[in-house]
């Protein structure tokens, strides 16, 4: 079978019905048409704040798309969750020019999801691997430095690292449902101190404060309009400058609002926190968070026990809650793999690069495997 690769400066190119027909059965909020078109319709992920699309899309002879990847030109390393600022300083102080760069990934989505999308009754190993090539062909004629493809499934990272590009791995904590049926059967796998450290921490948290989960038709503007003044205020303090604008938050209410869980905090009807979920096939995912008063582990109920709460009542088998957070194995959280793979083109920075990765990935697993050993929380099977 003989394919065709297209380049498209925007997913709208591509259209809802060709893309979706491609992601939608991967069950993944974020490569959905509808989350990537908000983030590039809304102004967040455009060519002026560094993203400039530059997606792929695999036609088969009669023209029907077959595949697709979700693939962005960058300015700048801003809004990845996997860090290569010092490989671009390296490079830039010995006379390179790192950036632009490829990016196969979701903007400013550190979940693991596919980055080669295929269509139903395709092989999919076929689709990635033209993908890919298409991929790198692309770094050739555009003369860039590099293409990262962040968070992918161990899969598709293991057919990368087959294909030649440099291997990375990283660690996340992710809530595991183990057939729960409550909250409180999680907790009984805990040790009593974390138990009772856990329902202290909810009473506190939950005081004075009525918590609401809202989805569908409960997500309106006063809401949304809530939530971006909390998104904003964590933003200035975190990042120095929030990544999403308030009409991304509009177009994904208005177009995925049964795919989300908005977990907000209410003092006397009035909503002073949030937590910001999106919903997969068989997991919760969490992404942003703020709060614009300050109550004991209110971060902790909104982000983390109320998402095992929804995760439990739904039947979800897992809560991925982002990056980093080492403190989460105490609410339950473990340690798991998360993936990135990196093609350079310039010998002269690829190969440091593979001797830096070749001294942290062994690093970085005996950290895993500390983590592991030393489940605190957990109690010991007698």
């Amino acid at each position: 079978m003989s394919f065709t690769l297209q380049v498209h400066d925007g997913i709208a190119d591509i259209g809802r019905d060709a893309w979706d027909a491609c992601a939608a059965p991967t069950g993944d909020p974020f490569v959905c048409y509808d989350f990537l078109h908000a983030c590039e319709a809304s102004g967040s992920a455009v060519p002026s704040q560094g993203w400039a699309a530059r997606h792929l899309s695999l036609h088969d002879e009669d023209g029907a798309v077959i595949g697709a990847m979700p693939l962005y030109l960058k300015g700048h390393s801003q809004g990845e969750y996997v860090f290569d600022h010092s490989w671009a300083d390296a490079y830039q102080r010995a006379g390179g020019r790192y950036y632009p760069k490829l990016l196969g990934a979701v903007p400013f989505t550190p979940a693991t999801g596919p980055r080669f999308l295929s269509a139903p009754g395709t092989d999919e190993a076929t689709v990635r691997e033209a993908l890919l090539q298409g991929a790198l062909t692309l770094v050739e004629r555009l003369g860039v430095s590099s293409l990262h493809v962040n968070f992918p499934t161990e899969p598709e990272w293991r057919a990368m690292t087959e294909a030649g590009l440099l291997p990375r791995r990283d660690i996340q904590f992710i809530w595991r449902n183990d057939g729960y049926q409550t909250f409180d059967d999680f907790l009984s796998v805990l040790s009593s101190n974390r138990r009772k450290t856990i329902r202290r921490e909810r009473r506190e948290a939950q005081a004075g404060l009525d918590i609401r989960v809202l989805t569908g038709a409960d997500l309106t503007e006063a809401r949304w309009d809530a939530f971006f003044d909390f998104y904003l205020d964590t933003g200035d303090r975190k990042w120095g400058r929030p990544y999403l604008t308030r009409d991304f938050f509009a177009r994904v209410g208005a177009t995925m609002a049964d795919r989300i869980a908005l977990v907000m905090a209410f003092r006397d009807e009035t909503p002073i926190a949030g937590a910001l979920n999106f919903i997969g096939r068989d997991a919760l995912y969490g992404r942003q968070w703020g709060a614009l008063e300050e109550v004991p582990f209110l971060h902790f109920e909104l982000c983390y026990y109320q998402a095992i709460d929804f995760a439990i009542a739904h039947g979800l088998s897992r809560v991925e809650a982002g990056a980093q957070g080492e403190h989460k194995i105490a609410r339950g959280y473990l340690p798991s793999p998360v993936y990135s793979a990196h093609w350079i083109a310039d010998p002269a920075l690829r190969d440091p690069v593979a001797r830096y990765l070749d001294n942290e990935r062994p690093a970085v697993e005996a950290e895993m495997a500390a983590m592991t050993l030393d489940l605190s929380p957990y109690r010991v099977p007698e």
